[in-house]
């Protein structure tokens, strides 16, 4: 496939790359992790002012109707700063309903999610009671649940919806190891749930979203955490001269990059292949979020290491990264899970 962005594609990722250098600062990121894990002017101004809450959602319901590559651009921007905000839900459950939802369900939901008017998370269960409109179970790791207005549950081929501002719902925060997205546990008890009218088509939909979320954030941290680290290594000075002219330096900072360039590759592979409805976006997504998420892991955790004892300090941002890298390899299925899928589909594909 050669993909190469449009110019209304590099204008978005330039706009997005200059709101976030400007607004998502460290000092603002530390301020939400000690509140609710939100940067709520840097939502409002994200959401109101650029409308990009909406920038895969359909213009019929207040969206920019743009597609996935997009909104990979938007998440490598935010993710290149750890930004406090809640994509991953947002675009889960505005694509699943966008996809899945009943025309009613579509007028309710989709422009106050467009508008970033709600926050919403999202949830996968197995065990669910579903009975005359309401649901019970418990929900564990919700990013950011304790926030959070609207759920997505999702589990076998059924998805539902459930205001998590009405009746039946039990909401415990929890301290996580990434301040940026706390998670919570919700417990309903035969709370209000609205069924989605076709599953089948909002559960992909949102599955495909939160991975490319998730691997671009993670291609767009990983690419600072490299740039940071390029830039120190012109800067400290050992035995007479900078760190960077030592070999051994080069050659991690090499490794870095051409990771990098490879989960480039796969984030707008996948994104590409889920606008074009490619034959290859269920192997493309899969790969996506295995190899971002570990190149991720593998840049912050040398990030760390090549500062030397500064990386290791709290007033130090490598920390951040560091812990968005490794929430980012667990969350919708590990590395392990996702290299499964890819050799189950090669093998099915070669028999």
């Amino acid at each position: 496939m050669e993909f190469a962005f449009t110019d209304e594609q590099r204008m978005i990722g330039e706009t997005v790359r200059g709101f976030f250098a400007e607004h998502a600062t460290s000092a603002r990121t530390r301020q939400a992790m000690a509140g609710n894990g939100i940067d709520a002017a840097l939502w409002a101004a994200f959401a109101g002012e650029l409308g990009l809450a909406g920038i895969a959602l359909p213009e019929e319901h207040g969206g920019a109707g743009l597609g996935m590559v997009e909104l990979a651009q938007v998440a490598e921007a935010a993710g290149a700063h750890v930004a406090a905000l809640p994509l991953l839900g947002h675009a889960m459950v505005g694509q699943a309903i966008a996809k899945g939802g009943s025309d009613d369900q579509k007028a309710e939901w989709v422009p106050r999610i467009a508008a970033g008017e709600v926050i919403a998370t999202t949830a996968w269960q197995a065990d669910i009671a579903v009975g005359n409109g309401r649901l019970s179970g418990t929900f564990s790791f919700l990013p950011h649940g304790a926030v959070a207005d609207l759920m997505l549950v999702y589990g076998g081929d059924n998805a539902w919806i459930v205001d998590l501002k009405g009746q039946g719902v039990a909401i415990t925060p929890h301290v996580t190891m990434d301040q940026t997205r706390p998670f919570a546990t919700v417990v309903l008890t035969a709370a209000p749930a609205e069924a989605i009218d076709n599953g089948d088509a909002a559960i992909p939909a949102a599955l495909a979203a939160g991975w490319i979320c998730l691997a671009a954030e993670a291609l767009g941290g990983a690419q600072a955490a490299l740039d940071r680290t390029v830039a120190y290594a012109r800067e400290r000075v050992q035995f007479g001269r900078t760190i960077g002219s030592f070999q051994a330096y080069k050659h991690r900072l090499a490794d870095m990059m051409i990771e990098i360039e490879q989960a480039r590759s796969a984030v707008y592979w996948a994104a590409c292949a889920v606008d074009e409805n490619s034959e290859d976006t269920a192997i493309a997504l899969h790969a996506a979020k295995s190899f971002a998420a570990d190149t991720y892991f593998m840049c912050a955790g040398n990030m760390i290491q090549l500062h030397g004892g500064i990386g290791f300090t709290w007033d130090h941002d490598a920390h951040l990264f560091f812990k968005r890298a490794r929430s980012i390899q667990t969350m919708l299925g590990d590395g392990a899970y996702h290299r499964e899928a890819v050799a189950r589909m090669i093998v099915g594909a070669a028999a």
